[in-house]
């Protein structure tokens, strides 16, 4: 049995499925594996998202311990989200999805040269 925040799973995959329930929470800590990012960057690099729930999901990873969500005392205000140790983990599970699509595309459908979602993979 695994218990996290007074709520039980009977299996980690199910920890793991209840975290990450949707595409935009992988699609952010991608892009956070190639350093720390301000809101607008984010937004911009996940252009299919809307602001409002960019900061949803950034809030429910932070609440996770999955990402770090530094404010500066600065004006206009700064803010940047980078991965926590536990975020950083997910490197190389992100670099075998990474692969295993390409793989598949090149497999099943066709890959172009236009990428967006190249990020640098080495361990920072």
């Amino acid at each position: 049995m695994y218990i996290i925040n007074n709520k039980e799973y009977k299996c980690s995959v199910a920890v793991t499925l209840d975290i990450f329930n949707d595409r935009w929470k992988l699609s952010i800590i991608w892009h956070l594996l190639d350093g720390n990012k301000r809101f607008k960057e984010l937004h911009e690099i996940i252009s299919e998202i809307t602001q409002k729930t960019l900061t949803v999901k950034l809030k429910e990873l932070e609440e996770k311990n999955i990402i770090n969500r530094e404010v500066f005392p600065e004006v206009p205000p700064k803010v940047v989200y980078s991965l926590t140790e536990v975020g950083e983990k997910l490197r190389p599970v992100l670099e075998e999805m990474y692969n295993w699509g390409i793989l598949y595309s090149s497999t099943h459908g066709k890959v172009t040269d236009e990428n967006s979602c190249d990020v640098n993979l080495s361990k920072k």
